[in-house]
């Protein structure tokens, strides 16, 4: 456990929680969904660790154990967030894994910073390439209504909308695909984000583009992603993503929800752990 300094602010620095199991394996990045946390990766580290990779596990800035500053949630901040703890801990020949919103962390920084410390690069369950439903986007999932009824949902009630989400979040049709334990352990997630945070962060999840990053990724990548996702669902996203970025790999996990690396962990591992090892 240690903490990184991703900006140096006048009056305050910006720190941002990390866990790292250390040791000299190759570096595996995991970059954590809205609006929850590194802890949210806890069916993963374990195993990757016991396949000799070095893990870490960071708290995007608003969330978790992270400062809760009150901007920095454009994904240009974000992507130098992520840029910050790379060179800071001087991290080289690294797998990026961004879940959700964290996938938009992997786009953007490939863009902004190319891939001089990178191996390769995991879009799961991830937000690009554009989620909103525009013209020029017509297979954006995310429509103006929708992303207004998210919006003031979280503003009018925050326990009562984190409830709903994580319920669906790891649900299809209905159907709860993990336990209940693990559902409240994501409810416990979501309660250290911060209210700006949350909502400035969805907005950005939701409006930013990343059509122009994707054939940027020159490094091996891999795309996988549930097909029964009501969250970021595949057609309009993890497709999309394949497409976009050349000679990546697409494997689409049966069943499963937008919460798919803890209701189908053993799967995503799998795949994981081939994809590192390949």
């Amino acid at each position: 456990m240690t903490d990184i300094t991703a900006h140096h602010g006048l009056f305050k620095d910006t720190n941002l929680h990390v866990d790292d199991t250390g040791g000299n394996g190759r570096p595996v990045v995991l970059i954590h969904g809205w609006p929850l946390s590194g802890e949210s990766w806890s069916e993963q580290v374990p195993a990757l660790a016991a396949a000799g990779y070095r893990v870490l596990t960071y708290d995007r800035r608003g969330f978790g154990r992270s400062d809760k500053t009150r901007s920095g949630y454009d994904y240009d901040t974000l992507a130098e967030d992520l840029h910050a703890l790379l060179e800071q801990l001087d991290l080289r020949d690294v797998t990026l894994v961004g879940f959700s919103m964290g996938g938009g962390e992997v786009a953007r920084y490939v863009s902004n910073h190319g891939t001089g410390r990178l191996h390769s690069v995991v879009f799961a369950g991830a937000v690009p390439p554009y989620m909103a439903k525009t013209d020029d986007n017509p297979q954006g999932p995310l429509t103006k209504e929708l992303a207004d009824e998210m919006e003031a949902g979280l503003k009018a009630d925050e326990a009562s909308f984190y409830d709903g989400f994580v319920t669906g979040f790891f649900s299809v049709d209905g159907v709860l695909k993990v336990t209940e334990a693990q559902r409240q352990d994501a409810i416990a997630l979501t309660k250290q984000a911060d209210h700006t945070a949350a909502l400035k962060a969805m907005e950005s999840f939701g409006t930013t583009d990343f059509r122009g990053d994707l054939p940027k990724v020159t490094v091996p990548a891999l795309v996988i992603h549930g097909d029964s996702d009501a969250v970021v669902p595949l057609e309009g996203s993890g497709a999309l993503t394949h497409a976009a970025v050349p000679g990546s790999r697409l494997h689409v996990v049966a069943g499963a929800p937008h919460g798919f690396n803890v209701s189908h962990a053993e799967e995503f591992n799998r795949v994981l752990l081939e994809f590192l090892a390949s």
